[in-house]
């Protein structure tokens, strides 16, 4: 069929064939996100997904997705599937030695999965990090979740905020005793100042 076409259009049909396999890609891996990204927000309004969770999934649906279009759009350029694995076991090895020099933020990032699957605390929810036993240590109110930090915006003993915040690794939450308070209300016990809470102690 390609002989009987004329020879302008064979020239420019070595052209625009993979122009428009490398458009239908694309296209597909468009459609393709959008699809996830509506199943996992059926997910979050059907099965109680947690929002958080919800944004990780998404982000790494989408990262997925666009990896494989790069590498079929790759496939229809004419790169060869050995150069393609040659770079994939390349970086992959680069990647296994990332693994062990970046295990403590790897290790955040797991525990950021499990805050988000366990719903150990969640936004706008007041936590506590106990060092050991009833010893208090880091508070505040959670006001941001990322896959690093979980940050607790300081509230002081006019249950006013600071304006500071504290930026906590996802890891310690695990390494160490937290209690939380669900809801927006200041715990009464935050609220006693420093003088007050000598007191209570000398009474005790």
């Amino acid at each position: 069929m390609k002989q009987a076409l004329p020879t302008w259009m064979r020239d420019w049909l070595d052209v625009i064939v993979p122009v428009g396999e490398v458009v239908l890609v694309l296209l597909g891996a468009w459609l393709l996100q959008r699809l996830m990204r509506s199943l996992i927000v059926r997910l979050g309004n059907t099965r109680g997904l947690p929002r958080e969770m919800a944004t990780v999934m998404r982000r790494v649906s989408a990262t997925l997705i666009s990896f494989g279009a790069v590498l079929l759009v790759l496939d229809r350029l004419g790169v060869s599937g050995t150069v393609l694995w040659t770079a994939f076991t390349g970086f992959a090895a680069v990647g296994a030695v990332a693994f062990f020099a970046a295990w403590s933020v790897l290790s955040n990032i797991f525990c950021a999965v499990l805050i988000f699957s366990t719903r150990l605390f969640r936004l706008s929810d007041y936590v506590e990090v106990l060092e050991n036993g009833e010893k208090p240590g880091l508070k505040g109110r959670v006001v941001d979740i990322n896959l690093i930090y979980s940050t607790l915006q300081e509230v002081g003993p006019d249950a006013r905020d600071t304006g500071s915040v504290l930026q906590v690794p996802n890891s310690m939450f695990f390494q160490r005793t937290v209690r939380r308070w669900r809801g927006t209300t200041v715990p009464t016990r935050w609220l006693d100042t420093p003088a007050a809470n000598a007191a209570s102690q000398e009474s005790r």
